[in-house]
This record gives structure tokens, sequence and C-alpha cells, in this order.
């Protein structure tokens, strides 16, 4: 049996009392403490800058898709003027580009609703029986989602926000007034609020009520297969750049293919400066633990200076004697790191289901500090914390080299 007698060393050094109770002791707790916390902090960071990311970018796909499909249109508002036809090849299944997960027919128009004391101008989001309420399910915070699957009627979906500025709650009834002019001419719909939603997402709340399509087809005069945009949804968000150029080739020559990125670009600029914030957390994290594991590793071998001096004049290489110590040292980071997932982890978990922690809906657009928890980033980052450590603690570590084995076994 093959006997790594460089970890049999470090065992003993590791397993040895005396060491336990030892002068580098309280150094050695504060360079795994070093360890755990960087670790912590970086969890933390990666998980919620993820979080936050992922949840802004399912609110604004709640409202628009990943990727809307309209008639080429220089109007730039949010109502809907071109009307396109249904009868697509690509609706309702797009087979042409793979990773499409739902495609869905829309129209928006303005209104105004009004109440006896007050009135509030919104855009009525038309949607059929098509339509993918899984985003709207999570918002829901009264009452019911409307069913359009059946005949034409009046149920409508509005936030929170509208419910509360006008006085309304689930079972009341409005006015909300159509048409370019709203004094003169309006055309009015009396709407019953079925549910209320809140995405926490307040530029868009305050603006869009979800209602039957067939009314804004009946307004705009459109035949029944007629809608104002085609929503789609992706399976991989991270592909939205190439699945919305995949869909812009594969859709008739008269059709524009845009992503939310690009119609939201300032809020999808602003969450890429997570990624930035997180990646200088991670890189001060560990040069803050490496900093203190080079600390640790001078005291462990300024300690251990008669041994090493002992194993040089039995002829053991300088190289031989590093990896003891290294040895020593990737036991204390793997302390650490297993502290440290223990810890962070479990903060992580309990903010995931308990919600601890709130936020500012008006600045970061939810309620609370949302968690992205995935085996992937937490092995990468275990795997690159340990790595990078180790390989910090090689340059220290040459100081074995320079210690002479006379004056080492003679050193008090």
């Amino acid at each position: 049996m093959n006997l790594n007698f460089e970890l049999f060393i470090a065992k003993r050094i590791i397993g040895n009392k005396t060491y336990k109770s030892s002068v580098s002791a309280p150094i050695i707790k504060i360079g795994i403490a070093a360890i755990a916390i960087g670790i912590i902090v970086m969890l933390i960071a990666i998980a919620t800058g993820l979080g936050l990311q992922q949840k802004i970018r399912d609110k604004v796909a709640a409202f628009n898709g990943h990727i809307e499909i309209t008639n080429y249109d220089t109007n730039a508002s949010d109502e809907s003027q071109v009307p396109i036809s249904r009868n697509q090849e690509f609706y309702p299944d797009f087979n042409e580009v793979q990773g499409v997960k739902h495609v869905q027919g829309v129209a928006q128009k303005f209104a105004v609703i009004r109440t006896e004391t007050d009135f509030e101008g919104v855009v009525v989001k038309g949607v059929g029986a098509d339509y993918n309420w899984e985003y709207f399910e999570e918002f829901l915070v009264d009452g019911r989602l409307p069913d359009f699957t059946k005949e034409r009627n009046e149920e409508i979906l509005i936030s929170s926000y509208l419910a509360n500025r006008l006085g309304f709650k689930v079972g009341d009834k409005f006015q909300t007034a159509f048409g370019e002019d709203l004094v003169k001419l309006p055309r009015i719909i009396n709407y019953e609020v079925v549910g209320i939603y809140n995405s926490g997402f307040q530029e868009l709340d305050e603006k869009f009520c979800i209602a039957d399509l067939r009314h804004i087809q009946r307004l705009n005069k459109w035949n029944e297969d007629q809608i104002g945009s085609f929503e789609v949804f992706i399976d991989d968000f991270a592909k939205i750049d190439q699945k919305t150029n995949e869909i812009y080739r594969a859709i008739p020559s008269l059709m524009n293919a845009t992503s939310i990125t690009r119609k939201h670009y300032a809020i999808f600029e602003w969450i890429k400066i997570f990624d930035n914030n997180t990646y200088g957390i991670i890189a001060i994290m560990i040069v803050v633990a490496g900093i203190n594991m080079i600390t640790a590793l001078l005291v462990l071998i300024l300690e251990r200076t008669q041994m090493i001096g002992i194993l040089k004049a039995l002829g053991s290489s300088n190289w031989t004697i590093r990896k003891v110590f290294l040895y020593n040292a990737a036991y204390l980071i793997g302390l650490g790191l297993l502290w440290g997932n223990a810890i962070g982890l479990g903060l992580l978990f309990i903010q995931k289901y308990f919600k601890l922690f709130p936020l500012n809906p008006d600045t970061y657009y939810v309620t609370n500090a949302p968690v992205y928890i995935s085996m992937d980033y937490i092995l990468l980052l275990n795997i690159g914390t340990f790595i990078a450590c180790l390989l910090m603690l090689l340059i220290p570590s040459i100081i074995i080299s320079k210690i002479s084995p006379v004056k080492s076994i003679r050193f008090d």
C-alpha cells in the first residue's frame, strides 16, 4: 500500500492536541472565519443579484412577453394601431424556431376609468383564451383571474395601485371610456373587478388592466381574427437576442420582432450593474480570505520551524515539506467553506421561504429580497474559492526553502 507521506504528516499536525492550543490557534480560527464570512457574503451577493435580475425580468415579461411581434409601425405608444391577422404559420405553435414556449395574441387600448369622484387614465390590455396567466397567478392578491375562454364578458383584472387610488375592491363595477374624443363621443364599457394583482412594478401596475380582447376588437372595428401583436415566451432568457433574430427571420417581411431587453432598455441596463457589483464583491472577499490564510500559513510555518529542519535533515525536499503545509491549509480552507456554506445557504433558504428582508419597491421593483439558489453557481463558487486561495498560498510557502536545517533544529 502506497503511503502519502505529506498527507500523513499533515494529518498528524491537524490531529495533534497541542496544535489546537498553540500560539497559532487564534490566527488559524481567524483564517477559517475569514473564509466562512467570505463565502457567506459571496453566496448572498450572487443569490440576491441573480434573484433580483430574474424577478424583474419575469415582471417585465408578464406584461410584454419575452419577444413582441408587431406590424412595422412608426407609432411608439402603448396602444395597438395596425392590426395583425391571427392566421399565421407561426401561431399557435412556433415550430420554425426551437426554444419557443408559448405564443399569444393581445391588443392594447387607452382608456379612462371614471368614478363619481375621480378618474384615472389606463391602458386596457385585451387578452384571449390563449393567454398565459402563469405570471399573474403569482401577482394575484385578491379575487381570481378573469376567464375569457367562453363568451365575451366584462371581467377585468386591475392592480392594487389602481384599486387603492380609486377605492375599488373585488366585485365593484365601474365605467371605462374609450375613444379618441373622451369628452364628446366616448364609448363606455362597464367592467367588473374580479381580481386585483400586485407585481411590485409600479411603473407597469399604475398603467395596465387586463380585460377581454373581444372588447378591443369591437372598439377598433377589427375582425375576430385580428389582434394588435403577438407575445412570444422562450425557454432560455439568456438566448433572447439570438431567438429574437431567429424569430425575425421566420416571420413575414412586413412584421417586426422586438425583445423586451430592447423595448425596456433602461431597466435591463440597470440590472446589468448587479453583475459588476457581484464580481467586485467576489474579488474582494477572495482576496481578504486569501490574505488571512497567508497569515495563518506563515504562522504555522514559523511555529513548525524545528519540524521543517528535522524533515530536511532526513532528506525531505522543499516541495515535499511545502505540500505538508498546503495540505494543512487545504483542510482549513475546506473547514471555512463548510461553515460558510452551512450558514450562507441557511440564511438564503430562510429568506426564500420566510421573506424576512424587505426592499423598497419604488427602487428595486420588488417588495422583498428575492433569492435564486442553484447548485451550479454554488459548486463553481466553492471550487473557484478553494483553488484561488490555495494558489495564493503557493508563494508564501516558498519561505520553507529559505529555512536552514542546522539553524532550524536549534531554533527555539
